[in-house]
């Protein structure tokens, strides 16, 4: 069985000013950088076998920090990245609701608002993908993955065998520096925690 400890990357600067990220790169904020050192502090304790992370700068630089702290090399991998909101990049909920007010009525709603980004089916099939090729490598190990919370979500959605749609209208994301655990053994994926 593996274990993985799925963790939000620190606050970005865009967390902090409000603004959808998806596939952009903004760097973490100092509040961030903050909230890494104590995720590291965390987890000085935890066995790690390995550490991956969204190749996204904010996801990365998180990851980083735990790693110097049990001496690993993280591992970027662009399959872990956030989902793609397309034409929303860069914008707060506020400007998204008036320039593409139908679009935001239907992911208010659970289903995908923006037009030129990705699914959320399709990014939920790459994510849960992703995973799985890193528990095939790491099979009996304790893995820690620094991700995003749009990706976190479709994983512990997943993990509990719940509708994505449903879980998310039920489930907000994670806040930054958040840990959860699942547990993947032959392709099936649990909840740990």
């Amino acid at each position: 069985m593996t274990t993985i400890l799925l963790v939000r990357h620190g606050q970005s600067e865009w967390n902090r000013e409000g603004r959808w990220q998806g596939h952009a790169d903004p760097p973490l904020s100092d509040a961030g950088r903050r909230q890494a050192r104590e995720l590291a502090d965390k987890l000085a304790r935890t066995r790690l076998d390995a550490i991956y992370s969204s190749d996204l700068e904010r996801a990365r630089a998180t990851a980083e920090v735990v790693a110097a702290a049990h001496s690993l090399q993280v591992v970027a991998d662009p399959a872990l990245r956030e989902i793609d909101v397309g034409e929303w990049s860069g914008l707060t909920t506020d400007e998204i609701e008036r320039r593409y007010p139908a679009g935001f009525q239907r992911h208010v709603d659970g289903d995908d608002g923006w037009q030129d980004g990705e699914p959320h089916a399709a990014m939920s099939s790459r994510i849960v993908e992703a995973i799985s090729r890193i528990a095939d490598t790491h099979p009996v190990g304790q893995v820690l993955c620094v991700l995003h919370g749009g990706v976190m979500r479709a994983l512990l959605a997943h993990a509990e065998g719940a509708d994505l749609r449903s879980f998310r209208l039920q489930n907000r994301g994670p806040a930054n520096g958040t840990v959860a655990r699942i547990a993947v053994e032959e392709g099936t994926f649990s909840r740990i925690d």
